[in-house]
């Protein structure tokens, strides 16, 4: 019998921005993990015309261990804070 290792996984999110009263982008709903990067763009495309900005992106994660890659943008369109 052998261990197998956890084979590292693809997080996929997509934020949508709004700006609040005094002109602060606020999140306009809590970010949502998608199924794919092509419903993250196509989702994203959607919302784009209906908040301020808003961004899909993914990063590998490794979530065993709690390790995470860096954030690659899949789709952004209007005002977005930096990614962290």
């Amino acid at each position: 019998m052998t261990d197998k290792q956890p084979l590292p996984t693809k997080l996929i999110v997509l934020l949508a921005f709004d700006k609040g009263e005094d002109g602060d982008l606020v999140p306009a709903f809590e970010a949502r993990e998608m199924r794919d990067e092509s419903t993250a763009i196509r989702t994203g495309r959607d919302l784009a015309s209906r908040h301020a900005g808003v961004i899909a992106w993914s990063r590998s994660a490794d979530l065993v261990n709690g390790e995470f890659g860096d954030p690659v943008v899949l789709f952004q369109q209007g005002d977005v804070p930096d990614l962290e």
